[in-house]
């Protein structure tokens, strides 16, 4: 066998240590057809933070009317396990299953659909479980943090019949839609730059002290939880903040940078970057992280059999100075599309002047709103829910019933993975980093990046 056949055998079944395909699990087993008054089970792998804040009020807004329910949890943490079957059963009116791990849930063939919402490298990993027992999912981002994961999970949603929406929850709104019809319409004219932004101050960012020193090893199952990395002694900041930690989470690319070099890939076209390079450190908090606090990263975009067109993307973000709210500006010659004010403007644009200087025609694009109502993200998680999530969880449920591709689909994923672990391989190595799209690899410096 392979290494590779044989990593994608074992990845198909990584929580459990053991194979899938032994216990029976295949979409053909346990899937159903949904009818449409038939009621959407629905189960919850991974009771976290993310789930709890912005899931939860997001299927509140929509699961009557759409016929779904909650009907178990899945946490290899007892405290967090009882805590959502508890909270959902508040929620539901009726009680709701708690199971140790996916496999228990899953074998007893309780739940149609699930959300994904554990540690940043598992979605791809719990997807891949997820598809292979015949069930729908919402799959937090990012999607993969190592390229063999990305390309497993990819292979395996394509050949089930599975809906997979990536939380990438730009895709349903308003805003995000009008821009992206706006660029592919021609009427923006050529991309030429791309400045994306993600601050915050907070020193607890991703820090869990109080439940850190709740956490006991024998409450959980730590080698479930590490699942394919290496072998590791029992860490509770790796298994609670682990989105401070390589090779368990990329920590800045992964978890923001996902969200906005999604929409370069949605609104040009172009499935992941040409090149990326990457600079930063850890220059503030000193509290044994691994991954930086502070990292600015340049990617060159465009056609990768004409080198002479494209664009540059640089992504900023540093945890310790900045105001919760994620800019994302687009320039072309006529002026900028801006979706921190959802307003396209000539601002910067080639004016009258400069242009008859060099005898050519003045472009300056109008001044417009993309869409009339005021939109606002922020960066916080904790907001009790906000409506691109809620606008998205219901975009997956209602393609659940109509078997339609979602906003976005696992496509979506496995491009912005690519982007993500580029910039992971240019901060680890401190090299240029490249796409293989033949192996599915990224490379520097002619080798293979891997952790």
């Amino acid at each position: 066998m392979s290494s590779r056949r044989k990593f994608i055998k074992q990845t198909s079944s990584a929580a459990a240590g053991i194979y899938l395909g032994s216990m029976g699990f295949s979409a053909k087993s346990y899937g159903r057809i949904i009818g449409a008054n038939d009621r959407v089970r629905v189960g919850v792998v991974g009771f976290s933070d993310r789930h709890r804040s912005s899931h939860m009020p997001s299927f509140m807004n929509h699961y009557k009317e759409l016929n779904f329910d909650v009907v178990a949890v899945s946490d290899i943490w007892k405290m967090r396990r009882e805590e959502g079957a508890a909270a959902w059963k508040e929620k539901m009116g009726h009680d709701v299953t708690a199971y140790r791990n996916n496999e228990e849930m899953y074998g007893a063939k309780a739940v149609d659909a699930v959300f994904i919402s554990t540690a940043d490298f598992q979605h791809a990993l719990h997807c891949i479980e997820a598809v292979h027992a015949g069930c729908d999912a919402y799959v937090e981002k990012p999607f993969a943090e190592t390229m063999d994961d990305a390309n497993a999970a990819l292979k395996a949603v394509k050949a089930s019949k599975q809906i997979v929406q990536i939380g990438s929850q730009r895709r349903s709104g308003g805003n995000y839609q009008a821009a992206a019809d706006y660029i592919q319409s021609g009427k923006f004219g050529p991309i030429t730059m791309v400045e994306l932004t993600w601050n915050v101050n907070q020193p607890g960012r991703w820090r869990r002290p109080a439940l850190v020193s709740k956490i006991r090893e024998e409450d959980t199952d730590w080698k479930r939880f590490l699942m394919n990395r290496p072998a590791d002694t029992w860490d509770p900041r790796k298994y609670l903040e682990y989105r401070l930690f390589w090779p368990y989470s990329s920590g800045l690319p992964g978890q923001w940078m996902s969200h906005q070099i999604d929409t370069v890939h949605w609104f040009s076209g172009l499935p992941h970057p040409r090149s990326v390079t990457a600079n930063g450190g850890i220059y503030a908090w000193k509290d044994g992280r691994k991954n930086w606090d502070t990292i600015t990263a340049a990617f060159d975009y465009g056609p990768l059999n004409d080198p002479s067109t494209g664009f540059q993307v640089v992504f900023m973000s540093r945890m310790h100075n900045g105001d919760e709210h994620p800019s994302e500006l687009y320039y072309s010659n006529g002026g900028e599309l801006n979706l921190i004010t959802n307003k396209v403007s000539p601002k910067g644009g080639l004016t009258k002047k400069f242009a008859e200087d060099m005898n050519m025609k003045q472009n300056l694009l109008p001044e417009m709103d993309l869409v009339k109502e005021k939109v606002e993200v922020i960066a916080s998680a904790n907001t009790g829910g906000d409506p691109l999530t809620s606008a998205h969880v219901r975009n997956w449920m209602e393609c659940v019933r109509s078997r339609k591709t979602p906003h976005a689909p696992v496509e979506a994923g496995y491009n912005h993975s690519i982007a993500c672990i580029m910039t992971n391989a240019a901060v680890h190595t401190g090299g240029k980093a490249t796409f293989d799209e033949k192996s599915g690899q990224v490379m520097v410096n002619g080798k293979v990046f891997k952790y």
